[in-house]
């Protein structure tokens, strides 16, 4: 098929979701799989897990991802790519990927999601309302991702703890990789904000590795922030770097990348909006410019 769905392709998905719902697994199963880590050993993860958060906004458009077609587009742009690994998504995004045809000999990362939506009432409370780790494996996923916001002022992260090792516990037994993305937060005139110091982030990975009943599986996502030397020297588990919101020059954003990615742990990069959106509207010059900072770098043991 074209890099980017046609108006028939869409046409389609929307009959076999309303007609034949069971096309979903089928596309699901019939999906050439590829192993996690080839040929150079990295991985280079597109990110659109973000409307499930209600997360629409890019830079000053507050609903930049509002429009599913749209969004659709750009992924099927970037999973053409040379030097794309993958996807991660929650279950609709997945989904509709699978029945347009885009996912074979990639990696597809289930979200987990969160239940904590931005500006609630109920913000910290973190359980998780997409994928579960048992309906990964019966799609025939290879990868589960989580995010962990730990904030020592809210009592209700203690059933965040407990709900994400319970959470890595059962990767491990079915043996499916799982990426935590911890973080330090804390309450700030009524929002939740992530402490991006590298202090909070070394002991949000300190926190995080121990979960579960075995780290056998366990990867890291992690956010780039100063003296990421001492964030990597903190954990012994493979890392993927997160690419944060698009915000800043492009230019000092890869730069930053570019030195994390060398750094021992470090397997590649999961990024997002920066990309799907970039400022000049590019995204096949943004993905390549991102897989290259990847696939350029061997990697260090």
């Amino acid at each position: 098929m074209p890099e980017t769905p046609s108006a028939e392709d869409f046409a389609r998905l929307r009959a076999l979701r309303a007609t034949s719902p069971s096309a979903i697994a089928d596309a699901l199963a019939a999906r050439r799989r590829r192993a996690l880590l080839a040929g150079d050993g990295r991985l280079f993860i597109v990110a659109a897990d973000h409307p499930a958060r209600g997360a629409l906004g890019v830079r000053n458009d507050a609903m930049a991802m509002a429009d599913r077609y749209d969004l659709l587009e750009r992924l099927a742009i970037a999973l053409s790519r040379p030097g794309v690994d993958g996807v991660l998504g929650t279950p609709d995004i997945v989904e509709d990927l699978a029945l347009l045809g885009v996912l074979d000999d990639k990696i597809v990362v289930g979200s987990m999601n969160r239940g904590g939506l931005r500006g609630a009432t109920f913000e910290m409370d973190d359980r998780y309302t997409g994928y579960t780790v048992d309906s990964i494996v019966s799609h025939g996923l290879d990868f589960a991702k989580l995010l962990l916001r730990i904030n020592l002022g809210d009592a209700g992260t203690v059933e965040t703890l407990e709900r994400t090792a319970r959470a890595v516990g059962d990767a491990a037994a079915a043996r499916l990789p799982i990426m935590l993305e911890p973080f330090m937060s804390s309450w700030v005139d009524d929002a939740v904000v992530n402490d991006l110091t590298a202090d909070a982030v070394v002991t949000s990975v300190a926190i995080a590795s121990g979960l579960g009943a075995s780290s056998a599986y366990s990867w890291l996502k992690l956010p780039v922030v100063p003296e990421m030397e001492r964030v990597m020297a903190a954990s012994t588990l493979p890392t993927l770097l997160l690419g944060g919101d698009p915000a800043g020059r492009p230019d000092e954003t890869y730069r930053s990348w570019a030195d994390a990615l060398v750094l021992p742990g470090v397997r590649g990069l999961v990024v997002g909006r920066t990309l799907l959106y970039p400022a000049d509207g590019d995204v096949a010059a943004a993905v390549d410019t991102a897989a290259g900072l990847v696939h350029a770098v061997s990697v260090v043991s």
